[in-house]
């Protein structure tokens, strides 16, 4: 997210290699896979009977290792402390407890041998906070098979763990994230109006931003799940000193986008407008590629398997609500690769990146239930 992120903390690398050590552990077939310099996917072959390649089903779980920053959090950031009920920590809710619920699972069903039960591949993804590109990554895996590859087949169907207090999400918003330049002309504050203000004209483009949200609030794309989408000014910078014309001014823009809406086309509509409806000032407007940007999740092929799932979470008393979300997740990017795909998880998303982070142990306990009936059952019911 622009912040510096060099030295030995940053990375998923050490959280990859303690999972191997897991899978060694129980026996578990895995594959690495690098993504970015120091970052790669695990995946972990669960083997089923019969196998995919004799008509069994295969179902894709996809954890991310990432967690989003530290800074500020009232709790012990990697502590794990555990009181009243709870774990604390960052990535608690989002989303190392659905991780541990999965492993937990997938280490109880592997010590029993049902007459069927599903090959499951466990996908431990890299990059999810700012790019998706760890899923991506898995995407294009069972579109290029290798002896190696642990897909020997696309795979039926794939759960993707968020927060989601075991209700199961079918669709979500997309996004789009840019930056926007002003370039003016610097001079000496005592003289101002020998130089152009880069803040000045900035400012105006915001406006223009704040107005194009209020229209799409209005007016925009609605999908019946998930809302309208929206735009955001979320950072700004500019000025060389408080005795100087800034030249130079930057804003970061962060677009959601419906679930069938494409990044490329919101990115170059906002431009548009801003265009069109801001104040130069004499400014030269600077519009940067975009810095991150994925589809959104769309429910036009996931329904029959939110209706198995739902069924057997209402099983273990919990409702099941199919819905949406107005975040994102790696889920686009696995549906992008052509596999039916949810969200669901224990946790809740007002728990997620917040400053004592935590998920119940009661969630924990039932999610490693949910996943292991799952893990037996299969999704086909």
């Amino acid at each position: 997210m622009g912040h510096d992120v060099t030295g030995p903390e940053y990375g998923e690398c050490r959280m990859t290699d303690l999972l191997i050590g897991i899978c060694e552990q129980h026996g578990w077939p895995w594959m690495r896979q690098p993504v970015h310099e120091g970052r790669d996917n695990l995946l972990v072959l669960v083997e089923g009977s019969p196998s995919p390649r004799e008509g069994g089903e295969l179902l894709l779980w996809d954890v991310h290792q990432d967690t989003v920053a530290t800074a500020g959090m009232t709790v012990a950031p990697f502590g794990g402390d555990v009181r009243d009920g709870r774990v604390y920590g960052r990535g608690a809710s989002d989303v190392k407890g659905s991780m541990a619920a999965m492993l937990a699972a997938l280490s109880r069903v592997a010590e029993r041998t049902p007459a069927t039960r599903p090959t499951i591949v466990l996908a431990c993804t890299a990059n999810e906070e700012c790019g998706f590109t760890g899923a991506r990554a898995v995407a294009r895996l069972w579109k290029k098979r290798t002896e190696s590859n642990v897909f020997s087949y696309a795979p039926h169907a794939a759960i993707v763990a968020e927060p989601t207090n075991f209700n199961v999400i079918v669709a979500h918003h997309g996004v789009v994230r840019w930056r926007c330049h002003t370039v003016g002309r610097a001079a000496h504050t005592s003289r101002p109006d020998h130089g152009i203000n880069a803040i000045y004209a900035m400012a105006t483009i915001i406006q223009a931003i704040e107005r194009f949200h209020k229209e799409l609030s209005s007016a925009g794309p609605e999908h019946p799940l998930c809302g309208r989408p929206s735009v955001c000014v979320s950072t700004i910078r500019g000025g060389a000193g408080v005795n100087t014309v800034p030249e130079q001014a930057t804003i970061e823009i962060d677009r959601r986008l419906a679930p069938n809406e494409p990044p490329s086309a919101a990115y170059e509509e906002l431009i548009a407008y801003v265009t069109k409806d801001a104040d130069r000032g004499g400014c030269r407007i600077e519009h940067d590629a975009p810095f991150m940007q994925s589809m959104g999740l769309s429910d036009d092929n996931n329904r029959a398997v939110a209706g198995h799932l739902t069924k057997l979470i209402r099983q273990h008393g919990r409702e099941g609500k199919v819905c949406g979300a107005p975040y994102g997740t790696d889920a686009a990017a696995i549906s992008a690769g052509g596999v039916p795909t949810v969200v669901c998880g224990p946790g809740s998303i007002e728990q997620a990146h917040t400053a004592d982070e935590f998920i119940a142990i009661d969630e924990l306990k039932l999610g490693a239930e949910i996943f292991y009936d799952i893990a037996c059952k299969g999704l086909r019911q």
